[in-house]
């Protein structure tokens, strides 16, 4: 390892010299503690001495019987006594509420994806439709008492289940290693290790390199912002405050959590080469980072003022996690204003690809939760996310944020009945799809779920069978994602003013927008009704087109009748119904 770099905060390979590695002596142990008194470790019912080595900050002893499988942890000595910690750069845990490392043969898996890690992209002029899921509340084993399917497991119903349902890449909220099940990984423990709730660090290997091997690719929900308090974890990991502020003022987060001090290398190195570690080992085509405004902001509060040493941290780490991880996509789930996130790192931004557009969610559901005669002086709540879009590459999230914690699922923040509000949750989405942007979706709002994500449970696909209205939907969901897969005037020219148009935005009475699509080769059209009663409607068509062919409708029992006149389309619009159509393909 460069030493030099990594106190300077220039390493993201940190992984391949720390934590334990077999080596032709046996496996040799190292951690860094530069204020520990002195180390043991602790291997089975073991207790050996540690050495200090290079300047007397780092630890190491090699055990030449060391054997996989076996548990382990460091007893660090400090002027308080001694704590037993996890192995920042450990592999793989025991499960909770056990804390040891596991030793394991992280080079007995050999990936099978190499066209897939040749090919792919960042998808900016490609569609980019996510499926965000949480793997242990997605489907539950019926014959194993509330546990979970291990990663492998898993493969053999998501695989196919994305596949049907449309959905080109899936999104694991956090899989490090974590003690709370009530947390869903965003309180780390264990920045290198997979959670053994799911299974070995080869199980998750291979799920990925299943899902690639099928046209899927995978991004990992990754948490650079805090970690987890418990003892056994980072926090004063040398009897100091290592990896964290020493003052709780910034050093605890709004969640309890202890935040990473961004400003010190070696912080800086742990976290880049934790990064690194999962788009490289494990072939992750992507990181969705957590609470970017809080690596922005001190304490994600804009009146406290920009944390210059966090900012400088993430551009460096989003400028080299490109570069040597050709085709992944880097995401920021951020609700500032700003300038700057994605672009180029080394062009005055933070280097994202994408970042979540919160305002559109916002707007958008705050649109839909309005009763009909509250919408028109709201109307442009829907048109708003168009002033400000050329400012970033935007995603659309309708994730899990949205659907926990008393807020409702995605259809019940809608209003009216609840057929009305299943009818009008088509529009969202056929909106959705039809606004610049990639397309992020939580996991059960494809089901229209009614009840509440609770990571305990799996998602209602009993409401399939038990419920025609919802297998409707959820055939409509389908349906609609492949219409977005399939047509390139949808995705190709997202982040290019002339990928969209508002044919009409200015029918504030009536609820009516009309909305134009364009790719090189395609002119796609969407009429929509927000409205609760039957309208007549005009509309130009782009570019004097005269044609007009119907293709996708949120109304199954309704077709229009279209009438072409003078470059214009004459149709009438039922309640709560949109359409969209080509209107020119060459």
């Amino acid at each position: 390892m460069d030493f030099y770099g990594f106190y300077t905060g220039e390493v993201f390979d940190a992984y391949e010299y720390l934590g334990a590695h077999t080596t032709p002596e046996g496996t040799t142990f190292r951690t860094f503690a530069p204020q520990a008194q002195r180390l043991e470790l602790l291997l089975g019912d073991r207790v050996i001495p540690m050495e200090k080595i290079y300047n007397g900050q780092f630890y190491e002893v090699t055990v030449p019987d060391a054997a996989f499988g076996m548990t382990y942890e460091y007893r660090i000595y400090s002027n308080g006594g001694y704590t037993d910690h996890c192995d920042p750069y450990g592999n793989y845990m025991e499960l909770r509420p056990a804390h040891k490392s596991i030793l394991w043969d992280m080079d007995s898996y050999h990936f099978n994806d190499s066209q897939w890690m040749k090919k792919r992209t960042d998808m900016k002029n490609k569609p980019l439709n996510i499926y965000e899921m949480h793997a242990g509340s997605f489907k539950k084993p019926e014959d194993r008492n509330d546990a979970w399917y291990n990663y492998e497991e898993l493969g053999d119903v998501l695989i196919p289940y994305l596949k049907d349902s449309g959905y080109n890449y899936v999104e694991f909220l956090p899989i490090c290693e974590h003690p709370c099940d009530e947390s869903w990984g965003y309180q780390t423990t264990g920045y290198f290790s997979p959670t053994s709730r799911f299974g070995t660090p080869t199980q998750l290997k291979k799920l990925i390199d299943r899902l690639h091997q099928n046209e899927i690719g995978v991004i990992l929900d990754f948490v650079p912002v805090h970690f987890a308090i418990d003892s056994y974890g980072l926090a004063r990991f040398d009897g100091s405050a290592l990896y964290e502020y020493p003052n709780n003022d910034v050093g605890r987060s709004e969640w309890g959590s202890c935040n990473f001090m961004h400003s010190r290398g070696e912080v800086r190195s742990f976290l880049q080469s934790s990064a690194n570690y999962w788009l490289k080992e494990f072939h992750f085509d992507g990181l969705r980072m957590d609470a970017i405004s809080n690596i922005i902001f001190w304490q994600g509060d804009e009146r406290r003022g920009v944390n210059a040493n966090a900012v400088s941290f993430v551009k460096n780490m989003n400028q080299k996690l490109k570069k040597a991880n050709p085709g992944c996509m880097l995401i920021a789930e951020d609700s500032t204003s700003f300038k700057g996130i994605t672009g180029r790192a080394d062009q005055n931004s933070l280097g994202f690809d994408y970042k979540w557009d919160l305002g559109w969610m916002h707007d958008t559901l705050d649109f839909l939760a309005l009763p009909v005669e509250k919408r028109p002086e709201n109307y442009h709540k829907l048109t708003f996310s168009m002033l400000y879009f050329e400012d970033e590459n935007y995603l659309l999230p309708l994730s899990h944020d949205e659907v926990v914690h008393g807020k409702g699922t995605i259809v019940n923040k809608i209003s009216g009945t609840p057929e009305e509000r299943l009818t009008q949750a088509r529009l969202l989405y056929l909106y959705m799809i039809m606004h610049p942007g990639k397309k992020l979706n939580f996991m059960g709002n494809e089901l229209a779920q009614w009840r509440e994500w609770d990571e305990k449970r799996q998602q209602d696909f009993s409401l399939l069978q038990d419920d025609p209205r919802h297998a409707a939907f959820y055939q409509y969901m389908k349906a609609l994602n492949h219409l977005y897969l399939n047509n390139p005037a949808l995705s190709e020219e997202d982040y290019e003013p002339a990928g969209f148009e508002w044919a009409d935005c200015h029918q504030e009475d009536k609820l009516i927008y009309a909305i134009t699509r364009k790719s090189k080769k395609q002119t796609l059209m969407g009429v929509f009704n927000f409205s609760n009663i039957e309208q007549p409607y005009s509309v130009l068509l782009p570019d004097e087109n005269k044609q007009a062919k119907l293709i996708f409708s949120t109304n199954d029992s309704s077709t229009p009748e279209v009438k072409l006149e003078n470059g214009s389309m004459s149709l009438t619009l039922p309640p709560f119904t949109a359409y969209v159509f080509y209107v020119s393909e060459s």
